[in-house]
């Protein structure tokens, strides 16, 4: 996302939820967004490299994210391959469709660039990548009264090459509208700074372009900060709408919404643009916020399918002790009658470096000197925490 603009029009009041009402089954699936997930997503496109338009590394991970919604189940037939050119290089945009229940020609679009420029571009947008997949991961099977179109763009970072592609060749044909869309959600940048208190997301609201729009853009972008509240534990503010892969929508007069990191990252399209410069929990956290919004805008069906006698230990309360760590780190529980969890630490670019099962001591004294990963998983629940390793 490329946004130059330095004027942020932010609003700090409280937000509001009257307006929409708590859906426990939104909020049981928002909470099946995982970190570990999240997190692999992250360290697996990072690893992917400079993802440059045209470049075989962005082939490589228009691929990659082909084969994640294979493997959550999605069949070709879902899967749509739209190829455009940018000068001498000919890219993809991957766009896949889950069919609504009762309109299923009226579409909510869920996208985000996978491009990258100059570095692997985690935060650049990995960090939207991975929560569209996890979104369609989880919502896979839920019916929804809208049809949902999860679009992944290249050519963002070259002009919005890949979505001006798609609005003027496939929403619109010859000038005539082709496609029925609801909204654009789009996710660009929400990878955070590691280190930095990230506890608030942005909402982006249309303030310009087609004026006729900027009406409805104001009322969806304030049921996302509804939702974010509802479904996440970030706070919102408004950011004025600029250059990413809604403005060729909201050009042709379609409402469009999204998130943005607010402690802004100077890292994106730098080599620095790295997992490690990242934080991974503000993108779980973001996540949840998203998969909730999501089955707000599509209207999913509020029967929830989780295990309500399901043992559910919540994870918020783990403690990890000393921190630094020399030779022993402790990991305290907030349910002592946690019997089966597992632990794992890596390095910053993901590679795994100790596993252990149901251990409250760990024996850390073979690690170097430095900051790591760890990850505790207790059923579907993950936390993830910084490391440090110091002697």
């Amino acid at each position: 996302m490329k946004k130059i603009t330095t004027f942020l029009c932010v609003s700090v009041m409280l937000q509001s939820v009257a307006a929409q009402s708590f859906i426990q089954a939104y909020k049981d699936r928002a909470d099946m967004v995982t970190q570990t997930n999240i997190t692999t997503n992250l360290q697996e496109f990072g690893n992917l490299g400079i993802k440059t338009t045209g470049s075989v590394a962005n082939t490589n991970t228009l691929n990659w994210i082909k084969n994640k919604y294979t493997s959550y189940g999605y069949t070709a037939g879902q899967m749509v391959e739209s190829t455009f050119t940018y000068g001498s290089k000919t890219s993809k945009n991957l766009i896949i469709t889950k069919t609504g229940t009762l309109y299923p020609n009226k579409f909510v679009i869920i996208c985000g660039h996978y491009d990258t420029i100059n570095g692997p571009g985690v935060n650049d947008n990995g960090s939207g990548t991975s929560i569209i997949l996890e979104a369609a991961r989880i919502l896979k099977d839920v019916p929804t009264e809208y049809s949902i179109k999860f679009i992944h763009f290249s050519g963002e970072e070259q002009g919005l090459v890949g979505s001006s592609h798609y609005v003027n060749n496939v929403v619109y044909q010859g000038g005539v509208r082709k496609l029925d869309i609801k909204l654009v959600f789009n996710l660009d940048q929400v990878g955070g700074v590691k280190g930095n208190n990230n506890n608030t997301v942005y909402c982006d609201e249309d303030q310009g372009g087609v004026s006729s729009n900027n009406a409805a853009s104001a009322a969806v972008t304030q049921q996302l900060r509804n939702c974010t509240a509802l479904y996440s534990p970030l706070q919102t503010a408004v950011d004025p709408a600029e250059a990413t892969d809604y403005i060729p929508f909201e050009q042709k007069g379609e409402v469009i919404t999204g998130f943005f990191e607010k402690i802004r990252s100077n890292y994106p399209h730098t080599s620095k643009d790295t997992f490690a410069n990242v934080d991974p929990v503000y993108v779980y956290n973001i996540g949840k916020a998203a998969v909730g919004a999501l089955q707000h805008f599509a209207t999913a069906s509020t029967t929830s399918t989780l295990n309500k006698t399901a043992s559910v230990h919540s994870l918020e309360a783990v403690k990890f002790y000393p921190n630094p760590a020399n030779s022993i780190l402790n990991i305290e529980l907030p349910d002592s009658k946690v019997a089966n969890f597992s632990f794992e630490m890596t390095n910053l670019t993901g590679r795994s470096l100790l596993k252990t099962n149901n251990e409250t001591k760990i024996n850390v004294s073979a690690l170097e000197k430095g900051v790591y990963i760890g990850i505790l998983k207790v059923g579907e629940q993950t936390v993830v925490k910084n490391i440090l390793i110091d002697r």
